[in-house]
């Protein structure tokens, strides 16, 4: 459509006068060359002039002939034999005084065409060879200052000025409109930078909203008509103006508007003003007058007369009652006539109800007794007006809970001789009424039967431990061997229990099934250490005996150390809808036996289970307020007792939490650090040898506990699919 029109364009432009004989005598004169091409077109803007270069392929013999038009403003130029390489018929630039250009090829010859805001003087010139033609474009107050330039000089730095413009990195991706649920126009502009500067300012009837240096593509570059859909917006006009792209939104009637952004999204939102038929001048807040001003200077003047100086000034049509009497002595300078008029009032003791274009003036009482008999009169019609019986399906809600607050003794939601019905089977409510409180009652129930929203809640537990144990210890013994004739051997030392004996052969034995054949004197030995059955870690065991005196010496070393770090992670999840109460638990429960009075045995049970139990609020700002209890338990055995323990971990709180947002709602950190040693009285005390005579035991025990809660608000969109 674009190549038509510029088709069209040059073709008219063929037509004007003193055009066409240079281009038919250059046509004739290179009928029979070979074509030229277009390569490239730039334009560049420096000190108020615009700069045109062109590159061609092979060079230019002169400058082309040209042409320009007043009305509207363009400029010329004709290439014979020449063939449009750029790709393109269009190109959009809107510097200076340069809009756009149109190059056209027609047969073998190629016309540009400069489209221009007004007149602009030009001069043309062959650089590098004759392979590029510079057309400078000067304003009249700089045209003296470009001719005083040197003719060997370049006007402009093409390269720097096409680099520049690669640079651009902010730029509007998409316009669109959308009618919001009100009955609003949002205009959303999609940007390719969160950072762009914008400005939006009334002007006139209309809003424009300003992208500071930003581009828009050429598809964008339209004037919508948006009438359809509804909204103060009738139309929207985006165009590239210079380094920025203005956004023009037309607006009818009476509105408001409110601009903001989400990231990479521009929102500009017109919003229509009902208008208060009880408000002389709409838009203006209570208390504040904003009407045109006037001035009043009257000495005794009837009060009639003045009400008709400012009907005829603002050309509403005023109705004064009878009791409406005396005269007014005022002097108004350079005063809203909204605020002289009710000046005007409050000096006679009257009132006024307004409708539509018409006010009508009275003493207050009087208007008081007429609206009191309206009301009483509009009572009585109630009374008399035939009842209707409509049915309300129910989607959302029980019809029940419906069904009983309007059967609440003080609700105000059915008159007196309306009755409603409820049938749990369909949720449906069968109510009869007069046709005003139906139309009311559907109202009440399009804004309450809703889809809930649902929210999704992650509880992350974390529980982290670490033990270490530390024990060093040392075991020295003697025993004596004795003849076999006394059986398996005597026994010599203290004590009542042995953890090594003397084999038949002469062998020692420290295992668990030792038979006692011998003992040998237990020295430096703990509970902990005092057997290497209860120490399966690394020991050292030395023995040494003399056969002749039937005489052993036995030294054990024991060491151990353990370093235990763990992690446990538990995750529930739970979908819930709003306000509404959800819970999820898992783990087992313990059975065990418990004694009645009368000596009968029964079972029962005791849970231990992690649980979340969570009811979410969604806040009017899109936060969410989570009231949460969260239960890590575990058994605990004790063979002391038959009813088993349970090791719980509980929390319980109420937070408000950002959409998608985490929060710590509780940590629990426990230490135990604890040191003990063990030694034979006084040999366990000498030094350095006293380590034969003594066990040390450390153990480091720490856990930690952190609760993570994640509520997430879930799209409708989501949940569809």
């Amino acid at each position: 459509m674009k190549g038509t029109i510029a088709t069209l364009l040059c073709a008219a432009l063929v037509l004007a006068p003193g055009a066409a004989a240079p281009v038919y005598a250059q046509e004739a004169a290179h009928a029979q060359a070979p074509l030229n091409r277009i390569e490239s077109l730039e334009v560049a803007q420096q000190g108020g002039a615009v700069y045109v270069k062109l590159l061609m392929q092979e060079p230019l013999a002169s400058v082309p002939a040209s042409f320009s038009v007043a009305n509207p403003a363009r400029i010329a130029f004709d290439f014979p034999g020449t063939a449009n390489a750029l790709g393109r018929n269009a190109q959009t630039f809107n510097q200076g005084d340069l809009n756009s250009a149109n190059i056209v090829q027609a047969g073998e010859r190629t016309r540009l065409v400069l489209n221009l805001t007004r007149v602009t003087p030009y001069e043309a010139r062959l650089e590098g060879g004759g392979r590029e033609l510079i057309i400078a474009l000067t304003p009249i107050a700089q045209e003296n200052l470009t001719a005083s330039a040197s003719a060997e000089q370049p006007l402009v730095n093409f390269a720097a000025s096409s680099k520049a413009a690669e640079v651009v990195s902010k730029s509007i991706r998409d316009v669109n409109f959308r009618r919001g649920k009100d009955g609003e126009g949002r205009v959303i502009v999609e940007l390719s930078n969160p950072d762009t500067a914008i400005d939006v300012r009334q002007q006139g009837p209309n809003l424009v909203v300003e992208f500071v240096k930003t581009s828009l593509p050429e598809h964008l570059q339209r004037r919508s008509d948006v009438v359809d859909f509804g909204t103060p917006v009738q139309s929207m006009t985006a165009q590239q103006q210079g380094d920025n792209v203005r956004l023009v939104v037309a607006p009818s009637g009476l509105w408001e508007h409110n601009a903001y952004q989400s990231d990479n999204q521009f929102v500009l939102e017109v919003k229509r003003l009902v208008e208060d038929p009880n408000r002389l001048v709409q838009g203006t807040p209570r208390g504040q007058y904003a009407g045109e001003r006037l001035s009043l200077n009257f000495q005794n003047i009837d009060v009639r007369a003045v009400l008709q100086v400012i009907a005829d000034f603002t050309d509403f049509n005023i109705i004064t009652s009878d009791s409406v009497r005396g005269n007014l002595t005022l002097r108004l300078k350079d005063v809203p006539w909204d605020q002289a008029l009710d000046i005007i009032l409050q000096a006679k003791g009257l009132d006024m109800r307004k409708n539509g274009n018409v006010i009508w003036i009275a003493p207050g009482a009087e208007l008081a007794s007429r609206e009191k008999m309206q009301l009483e009169a509009q009572a009585q019609i109630g009374d008399l007006e035939p009842l209707r019986t409509e049915s309300f399906q129910i989607n959302y809600h029980r019809a029940k809970e419906i069904f009983d607050f309007l059967n609440k003794k003080d609700q105000t939601i059915l008159s007196r001789r309306g009755s409603v019905v409820v049938d749990d089977r369909s949720n449906k409510l069968f109510v009869t009424d007069v046709g005003s409180r139906l139309d009311d009652l559907r109202r009440l129930i399009s804004e309450i039967d809703l889809a809930p929203r649902q929210v999704l809640i992650e509880a992350r537990i974390v529980e982290a431990s670490k033990d270490f144990t530390r024990d060093i210890g040392v075991r020295l013994g003697y025993g004596d061997r004795t003849a076999r004739k006394i059986g398996n051997g005597g026994r010599v030392g203290f004590g009542s229990s042995e953890f090594a004996s003397i084999n038949a052969d002469g062998t020692i034995n420290t295992g668990a099934n030792a038979p006692i054949n011998g003992m040998i004197h237990r020295v430096g030995e703990s509970a902990t250490s005092g057997s290497s059955i209860t120490n399966p870690y690394g020991t050292l065991n030395l023995t040494l005996f003399n056969s002749s005196l039937t005489r052993f010496l036995n030294l054990e070393l024991t060491a151990m150390e353990s370093d235990q770090r763990g992690r446990i992670i538990s995750s529930p999840r739970v979908l819930t809808a709003n306000q509404v109460e959800a819970s999820i638990e898992q783990g087992q429960e313990i059975p065990y036996q418990e004694a009645s009075s009368s000596g009968a045995t029964s079972v029962s049970f005791k849970k231990a289970v992690l649980s979340l139990k969570v009811k979410p609020l969604i806040t009017p700002d899109g936060r969410i307020q989570l009231q949460v209890t969260v239960n890590k338990d575990q058994p605990v055995f004790d063979t002391r007792f038959a009813v088993p323990a349970i090791d719980t971990k509980n929390i319980k709180s109420e937070v408000l939490v950002e959409n998608g947002g985490t929060v710590v709602i509780g940590g629990i950190f426990e230490e135990e650090e604890s040191t003990s040693i063990s030694r034979v009285p006084l040999l366990g005390e000498i030094p350095v040898v006293g380590a034969l005579f003594r066990n040390t035991s450390r153990i480091s025990n720490r856990q930690e506990l952190l609760v993570f809660i994640t509520p997430r608000i879930v799209n409708d969109a989501l949940t569809l699919r």
